[in-house]
Order: structure tokens, then C-alpha cells, then sequence
């Protein structure tokens, strides 16, 4: 027997609930993971808390991102003790997630774990971390390196963001941060922001063309900071977006595209092929700072998960939030 969170439904509210399960409970995939850490990432928190449309089938085990030992594998490409991490493929929205001490999981949705990195360590990482280090390629491959000017960060206190700030400072960009909250301003520096904006300031409705003062962005945010950020971008700047905290809307025009050739380059970490989550798994070892993980992650258990979700939704989670399902 092994402890679990389970989501239910009842009269359209979702219910948690920490479960004992049985090994013959969980779904007949290929490879059994003893997993050692999950993490909470904002579509957790819509999950577990019901505030999203997340969660396509009930009961459900939550937890979008897992790492673990491989205890049993009928797949040739993993073998009992193998160090492995699993982030996006839907799981924990379609297929039962991380929030529980064994899962069963496909071999294609599974990465080795990179020589040098542990479980805490990709799971202080973790999804959020995935994606900004994905977000920091896609600038570079947009040309925009540290000579051509600041890049920004959009909800920068947050998951994605904080680990950005601290991927582009160590890389030596000039990184600006975005945030709703002065009590973060302190965390932000300590992780390389030289520059801090209010999410107020950049949430003010932009003409289509705005003074340009960034050679690059990572938004996690979207709507109207996104629509600010895309009008103050330098001549062929690019844009990462990978997030939607502040809503699904772009109210733009077509100007910064056409006038500026600004590109707009969506992220995504959820269906990324397995070689590029590879290489930026091995990036994530060397172009952030140990001493980053240690601002950014914090520790919950099972039965803790209901009310960080709940904070996480509310905005007044800070960083990285890892889930111990031993804890």
C-alpha cells in the first residue's frame, strides 16, 4: 500500500483527498516509478483546486511533473534503478501524475536523468523550469544575445519566471522583471534582475508602437502586458510566450510585426520532442545557478498540496514549490 492524493468530483466540486492505493490501482502502463519528488506549477493549482477545466476524468492522481527510481519496466529502454524524469504528456490532467509515491507511466513520456542532476534538484527545476530554459533557447535562436539589449520578464516572481531571471542573468543578459508584489523585489535581485517593473505599469493599455526597450522578452503572463511587451520590443526582437497567468487575449495590432519584425515564437514544454527536452535538461546543469534552486524551492507533503494549490491560484506562492509524496 502506498499513499496517494485523489481528485473526485461530487454535485461539480472537485474534491482531494490522500488515499491509500494498492499497486494493482494504478493505470497498466509500461515502466513503475518510486517517485522521490513532484512539484506545483499553476496548472496544478487549477487542478487540484477546480478553478480550471484541467482535469478530464475523475478519480484522478494530480501532478504534472514527477522524478523517481524506476522500480520495474517492461520497456527495453529502462531498467530497474534508473534515475528518471517525467514532465508534461498530459499527465495529471488524462493519466495519473506525480502526487503519489508509485506511478506507472509510459517510456516515451520518460527522460533520463542527466549525470550530475537528482530528483530534488529536477523537480526544484521541474516543469517551470523546463519551459524557461526552452523560452531562453528561443531567444538565442532568434539571434538575441547579450550585446543586443535588456530582455524582460513577465510574472517574473513566479515558477517560469524566477528561474529565467536566473538562466539570463547567469548567461549575462540584462534582465528587467515584471511583478505585482514590492515583497519580491529583494528575492528578484538576489536571482540577477537589475531592473523591476510593476505589473501595474505594464498592464496599462499600449498604443500599437511604444518606445522600444527590450531586445527580447520571456512572458508568462499574456493579455495586456503582453500586448505592452510586444510594442516596446526592439527592431527584430523576439518575444517568448509561453504562459497565460494573466489571461488568454491579446490585444494587439499587427504593427510591431510588420514595422519593427518583431517574432512572436510560442513555447511549449507539454508536447516538446524528447531530443530538445534532452538538450535543454542538460543546459538547465550548467546554465543555472546552483545557488538558485536554493531561492526557489520549497517543500510540501501530500496532505499540503490542497492549500498551496489554493495559494498558488491566489498569486502568493514565490517560487517553486516541490511536493514530497514520502513527506
Amino acid at each position: 500500500m502506498f499513499n496517494a492524493l485523489v481528485l473526485d468530483q461530487q454535485d461539480g466540486k472537485t474534491l482531494s483527498e490522500v488515499k491509500q492505493l494498492d499497486l494493482v490501482d494504478l493505470p497498466d502502463e509500461d515502466v513503475l516509478v518510486e517517485v522521490s519528488y513532484s512539484s506545483l506549477n499553476y496548472k496544478d493549482g487549477l487542478a487540484v483546486t477546480g478553478t480550471g477545466k484541467i482535469v478530464h476524468s475523475f478519480p484522478m492522481v494530480p501532478g504534472i511533473d514527477l522524478a523517481g527510481t524506476v522500480k520495474e519496466s517492461r520497456s527495453v529502454d529502462f531498467q530497474p534503478g534508473d534515475q528518471v524524469i517525467m514532465t508534461g504528456w498530459s499527465v495529471g490532467e488524462r493519466y495519473w501524475g506525480g502526487y503519489s509515491q508509485f506511478a506507472r507511466l509510459k517510456p516515451e513520456w520518460l527522460v533520463k536523468m542527466p549525470t550530475g542532476m537528482d530528483a530534488q534538484k529536477s523537480m526544484t527545476i521541474g516543469t517551470a523550469g523546463l519551459t524557461a530554459m526552452l523560452c531562453v533557447m528561443a531567444l538565442e535562436e532568434g539571434g538575441i544575445t547579450p550585446d543586443k539589449g535588456a530582455v524582460v520578464v513577465t510574472g517574473a516572481a513566479g515558477g517560469v519566471g524566477s528561474v529565467a531571471v536566473a538562466i539570463l542573468s547567469k548567461l549575462g543578459y540584462t534582465v528587467a522583471a515584471v511583478t505585482g508584489r514590492e515583497s519580491t523585489h529583494d528575492y528578484l535581485r538576489s536571482l540577477g534582475a537589475s531592473e523591476l517593473l510593476s505589473r501595474e505599469e505594464m498592464a496599462e493599455k499600449s498604443r500599437p508602437l511604444e518606445k522600444q526597450r527590450w531586445a527580447g522578452a520571456i512572458d508568462t503572463v499574456g493579455d495586456a502586458i503582453l500586448a505592452r511587451v510586444l510594442a516596446e520590443t526592439d527592431y527584430r526582437g523576439v518575444v517568448a510566450a509561453c504562459g497565460l497567468a494573466g489571461g488568454f487575449k491579446l490585444p494587439t495590432t499587427v504593427m510591431p510585426f510588420i514595422l519593427r519584425n518583431v517574432r512572436l515564437q510560442g513555447v511549449d514544454s507539454v508536447m516538446c520532442p524528447v531530443d530538445i527536452r534532452t538538450q535543454a535538461w542538460n543546459r538547465l546543469l550548467t546554465d543555472l545557478p546552483e545557488s538558485a534552486l536554493g531561492d526557489i524551492g520549497n517543500v510540501v507533503g501530500l496532505s499540503e498540496v490542497p492549500q498551496a494549490a489554493a495559494d498558488i491560484i491566489a498569486g502568493k506562492i514565490q517560487g517553486r514549490t516541490l511536493v514530497d509524496p514520502n513527506k
